[in-house]
């Protein structure tokens, strides 16, 4: 049995720089708080709060003073920053850049929105972090759409200016794109009159795992995709994983893996999500290639 895991898998640059600010910062302090948790991974969750990262949610930031918080890759609205000051907390900002210049454009946009009486859609996950710092620059004003029936709540009469969430799929943001346009033409209004503007804001880093992924599965004959399960994309790159290969398996750590997923002579591919550390890729590689000589007698 080959066992592999995919290269273009694990952290993506947003993550990585994160938990490496973390890190960096509690050598020299003994608690760190991290507003929200710091990826969509218990096993690292846990792994950093050994060292010394307490995760907390809003409503506890609200009662610090006089301490260091984190704020996570997937970035913070203005108030945030704004209680931050008021309760002397000193914010180590391991913000994603690519979710700061977005946020950015985001707010461009809606000052200009303001002036027309247009709106700002976004395409994304309702009570997402990243979503959540988004709509937080335009003062709260910003639709979400994430399913069809989400469509309803647009005026299609008024100039609308979208935007995607970065880790959201490139496929789904172009076919909402189509849908705002159509519905656009159904309210009698052509797109020459009303002023549409569509932004494709998706991380090219998190999008391109999708291809990658899609030849990594097909070039293998089992797939375990490791994964927590509260991170939106690995589940969208799972399905992806699944679509090309049914022999794919989801698994949080080696200890949900099932040797009679394997046969001695399968080519077996490891791969992950944006928030899928490498070391836990490496450990569930580990566990599986100690399946090798079972799996010889089994047969």
């Amino acid at each position: 049995m080959e066992v592999t895991i995919d290269k273009n898998s694990g952290y993506c640059f947003g993550v990585e720089y994160a938990i490496q600010m973390a890190e960096d910062e509690m050598e020299g302090s003994d608690k760190l708080y991290c507003l929200g948790d710091i990826v969509h991974n218990d096993m690292e969750v846990r792994r950093l709060s050994q060292k010394g990262l307490e995760v907390i949610d809003r409503e506890q930031l609200k009662c610090l003073t006089d301490c260091k918080v984190l704020i996570r890759a997937h970035g913070e609205p203005p108030e945030t920053y704004k209680l931050a000051i008021e309760n002397n907390i000193e914010l180590i900002d391991a913000s994603c850049p690519v979710v700061l210049k977005l946020q950015h454009r985001v707010k461009n946009a809606f000052d200009k929105m303001e002036k027309e009486d247009g709106q700002i859609v976004i395409y994304g996950k309702k009570g997402h972090a990243e979503v959540i710092g988004l709509t937080g620059q335009t003062l709260e004003k910003a639709i979400v759409v994430m399913e069809d029936s989400d469509l309803e709540h647009i005026d299609f009469t008024k100039p609308v200016t979208l935007f995607s969430q970065t880790t959201k799929s490139t496929k789904g943001f172009y076919e909402l794109k189509e849908k705002i346009s159509d519905r656009i033409q159904e309210a009698k209004v052509s797109l020459s009159e009303i002023d549409f503007n569509a932004n494709d804001s998706i991380c090219r880093q998190v999008s391109n795992r999708e291809p990658q992924l899609r030849n990594f599965s097909a070039a293998n004959d089992v797939i375990i995709f490791v994964s927590g399960k509260k991170s939106s994309n690995g589940k969208a790159l799972y399905q992806v994983c699944l679509q090309v290969n049914p022999q794919s398996y989801f698994v949080e750590s080696e200890e949900e893996i099932n040797s009679a997923w394997f046969r001695s002579a399968d080519k077996v591919g490891i791969c992950g999500a944006t928030s899928t550390p490498m070391w836990l890729m490496e450990q569930v590689k580990d566990y599986i290639s100690s399946l090798k000589g079972e799996l010889v007698m089994a047969e």
